[in-house]
C-alpha cells in the first residue's frame, strides 16, 4: 500500500514539473514572436515560424522521455497537455476574431495525441532496461 502512494505521488509531481515546465518550454521557443507577416500579395503568415513549433516539439521531448523511461506516462501526458493548453489559452487569450479557444482545444487534443503515442513508445522501448535513476 505504502509502495502505491509513493508511486501516486511521484506521478503527481512529475504531472506538476512538467506542467510547469512546458510553458515556459513555450515562452521560450513562442512568446516573444506575436507579430504576423505580410506577405507582397497581402495575405498574412505566423506569428510563429515551423522552426520556433519544431524546436518546442523537440525540447520537449526531454522531459517527456525522462517521465515516460520511468514509468510516469499518466505524469508525461497529463503535465504535457495541461501545459501546452494553458500556455496557448494564455498567449492566444487576446485574439479579436473570437476563435482562439478552437486554436486552444487543437493544442489540447494534438498534444494529448502526441504525447500518449510518444509515451508509449519511449515506455515501450525503454521496457527491459534496468531503471538505475529511481
Amino acid at each position: 500500500m505504502r509502495q502505491r502512494l509513493l508511486k501516486l505521488d511521484n506521478q503527481l509531481l512529475v504531472i506538476l514539473a512538467l506542467a510547469l515546465v512546458t510553458p515556459a518550454v513555450w515562452a521560450a521557443w513562442l512568446g516573444w514572436d506575436q507579430h504576423r507577416d505580410v506577405q507582397p500579395d497581402g495575405s498574412e503568415t505566423g506569428p510563429y515560424e515551423a522552426w520556433q513549433v519544431l524546436g518546442l516539439v523537440l525540447t520537449l521531448v526531454a522531459p517527456v522521455y525522462w517521465a515516460a523511461s520511468r514509468r510516469y506516462i499518466a505524469g508525461a501526458v497529463l503535465g504535457t497537455t495541461i501545459g501546452l493548453t494553458v500556455a496557448a489559452s494564455y498567449d492566444w487569450s487576446d485574439d479579436g476574431s473570437g476563435l482562439f479557444m478552437v486554436g486552444v482545444g487543437t493544442v489540447m487534443v494534438g498534444s494529448l495525441i502526441a504525447t500518449v503515442v510518444v509515451s508509449t513508445v519511449i515506455a515501450s522501448a525503454t521496457r527491459g532496461r534496468p531503471d538505475r535513476h529511481r
